[in-house]
């Protein structure tokens, strides 16, 4: 993984991006995080050299980027909301697809915005989730408008 540049930034922003890349170096299985905001812009992503498109319109970058991880993120986010109120579920604290290739994981934080994460198939589903709740409870109470603002702004200096 290429760390990002967390030059210029925030201490709060250093501190998510050093969060994200413990998640991703430190957990067994993990391919790539992202933090998705409660709108669907992507705030932070393990994988920033992957995010724009190649230039002369061709298809976005490889299968499985950060860019894609964030619009799978959100879009089962959506969903699960959506069930969820047709359900009288309440609100959804967790997700999980498992498929034959890989998993997608995605927990919610407390100011609306998705945590996802990109996994091998052979993961140990626990472990991610223990580590993604981790991530959640020390990330939730910092995720200020401020700071996604901050956040966002970065993301896009890097396309």
């Amino acid at each position: 993984m290429t760390a990002p540049s967390t030059f210029g930034l925030s201490t709060e922003a250093r501190n998510l991006h050093w969060l994200l890349s413990n998640l991703v170096e430190e957990v067994p299985g993990v391919h790539s995080v992202t933090v998705v905001s409660s709108d669907g812009l992507m705030l932070l992503s393990s994988d920033p050299g992957h995010l724009a498109a190649p230039a002369g319109g061709g298809q976005g970058g490889p299968r499985g980027s950060s860019a894609d991880l964030a619009t799978i993120v959100s879009g089962i986010g959506s969903l699960t909301i959506g069930a969820a109120k047709l359900m009288d579920g309440g609100g959804v604290k967790q997700t999980m697809v498992a498929m034959d290739e890989g998993s997608v994981f995605v927990m919610s934080i407390s100011d609306g915005s998705l945590l996802g994460v990109h996994a091998t198939p052979d993961c140990d589903m626990s472990v991610i989730a223990y580590h993604m709740a981790l991530f959640v409870g020390r990330a939730g109470h910092v995720l200020t408008p401020e700071l996604r603002s901050e956040l966002r702004k970065s993301m896009e200096s890097t396309q």
